[in-house]
């Protein structure tokens, strides 16, 4: 990584280990700590935000260029040493704490919440980048889960020979499925190669032999790819996963390069959308997060289950 780009990532508040692995606070840490305001995570399945680790292992190094998408792009790496595992988690749990020292201070903090937050024990492997391109991943998903540790991994499902080589899965996978036929994947995800919309044809296939918890993540951008209900349900029925997340785009970061203001569905629009969806698969709309402008689709005997993944690392 050039000295430019490095100290880029550190003024947006990025902090990098070995170059590739990176971890930014998450906005919903800071308000739970603050404000007592959390993450769907926390609502959706008990994912205490305060104690949160938002990190990637692979930060410049993705197989797509997608419109939507945060971070800085046009900025890929060859990494020529890649950092153990174990290096890289205690690193960024030791840079995470210098990074929420001043909360010590702050008398809307409580003194148990700052304590907790010194212990991370949820890992988000979904800062930027693409994860599995990190070769050590199963390794670095044991040292995680042996801390008592939950892992929830992000994929843009373009490595499925990767996937399946995973001899330890995270406790939650998600896989982006961010259009609805290849085309509009081409003009919305922007791959970096040329069969990726085969390869994620692949990963939908493979989803259901995997022994572990799935989600697939619909990433909805007005004018983009929402809407084609009936084709995202098609591919949803490929995947057959335990959970849907209809999203709504934000207008954050490197996105707005790219995007405007115009291009965030409304709620009462991502709603709409997950209820058709919902029908169409076999769902039901069994949680959602307004400010976060998500929906969780799930099998109706499914909401009375989905906290227990917190305590898969226990």
């Amino acid at each position: 990584m050039d000295e430019t780009h490095r100290n880029l990532l550190i003024k947006q508040q990025y902090r990098l280990y070995n170059d590739h692995s990176a971890l930014k606070l998450c906005h919903w840490m800071k308000e739970s700590m603050v404000h007592g305001r959390t993450c769907y995570k926390q609502d959706f399945y008990g994912i205490e935000s305060h104690r949160c680790l938002q990190m990637t292992p692979a930060i410049n190094e993705c197989s797509h260029s997608c419109q939507f998408c945060w971070r800085v792009q046009g900025k890929d790496f060859e990494v020529s040493s890649w950092a153990e595992p174990k290096d890289i988690l205690e690193n960024l749990i030791q840079q995470q704490r210098l990074l929420i020292s001043g909360f010590n201070g702050d008398p809307r903090c409580s003194k148990k919440m700052f304590a907790e937050a010194q212990n991370p024990n949820q890992v988000a492997i979904s800062l930027a980048g693409e994860p599995l391109i990190y070769p050590y991943l199963s390794d670095f998903l044991k040292v995680c889960h042996s801390k008592k540790m939950t892992t929830f991994l992000v994929t843009n499902g373009t490595y499925p020979e990767k996937l399946m080589d995973l001899d330890e899965l995270p406790s939650q996978l998600y896989v982006t499925i961010a259009a609805p036929n290849e085309e509009i994947y081409k003009r919305v995800c922007r791959p970096k190669i040329s069969n990726g919309w085969q390869k994620i044809m692949k990963t939908l296939e493979s989803l259901p032999s995997l022994k572990t918890r799935t989600v697939i993540r619909h990433t909805l951008v007005k004018n983009l790819n929402f809407g084609w209900v009936d084709d995202y349900a098609r591919l949803d029925k490929i995947g057959d996963p335990f959970l849907i997340e209809p999203k709504g785009y934000v207008f954050v970061g490197g996105s707005r390069m790219r995007l405007s203001l115009s291009n965030m569905p409304s709620f009462t629009e991502i709603v709409d959308f997950s209820e058709q969806l919902g029908d169409k698969v076999g769902m039901d709309v069994i949680k959602e997060k307004m400010d976060s402008r998500v929906v969780l689709l799930g099998h109706p005997d499914t909401e009375t289950n989905i906290k227990k993944v917190h305590h898969l690392g226990e």
